[in-house]
């Protein structure tokens, strides 16, 4: 099953200063925190606050080309979470068939933006991000980690906003 999904906003991680890209369930009460670099959520930020430049920053090339060679892309789905990485896949329409490319989730959802793509994550990410009855699993045993588990577990939806990067 796939859940639709649209860009809330970007916030960014206290202990690290690194952009976080939330995703918001259109239908459910649910989020998706994914960490990006710094130049994706300056791309993604871009496209969420209107703004153009001179140039084509990378996003907007790859946009340009995929309109240039009569490419349409249906949607973008972040599609798997291994070792604490998100995975996404592109799917585009071209006169020759469809094909599906491979890309970090924070491209993806920056060429989305720009064309207006439908935006989902699949269940089983949803469901390793879950946790059972509160319980939460550290992957790091550090303080920092410890510190990092506690902030997590007491992030409210409410807390996220739009920030400039």
């Amino acid at each position: 099953m796939l859940h639709e999904m649209t860009v809330t906003g970007l916030a960014i991680d206290p202990s690290t200063n690194a952009p976080i890209l939330i995703l918001s369930a259109r239908n459910d009460e649910f989020t998706v925190p994914i960490w990006i670099g710094l130049m994706e959520a300056a791309s993604i930020a871009s496209v969420l606050q209107g703004i153009d430049f001179d140039r084509p920053m990378t996003h907007d090339l790859f946009k340009n080309f995929i309109d240039r060679v009569n490419v349409t892309v249906s949607r973008i789905e972040v599609c798997d979470l291994k070792d604490n990485t998100f995975y996404a896949k592109i799917y585009c329409h071209a006169q020759d068939g469809d094909f599906i490319m491979d890309a970090r989730p924070s491209d993806a959802i920056a060429l989305a933006l720009r064309l207006k793509a439908d935006i989902f994550v699949d269940e089983s990410v949803v469901n390793e991000l879950k946790t059972t009855d509160g319980n939460y699993e550290a992957a790091d045993d550090s303080d920092q980690g410890k510190q990092w588990e506690e902030y997590l577990k007491n992030l409210d939806p409410d807390d996220f906003g739009k920030y400039k990067v």
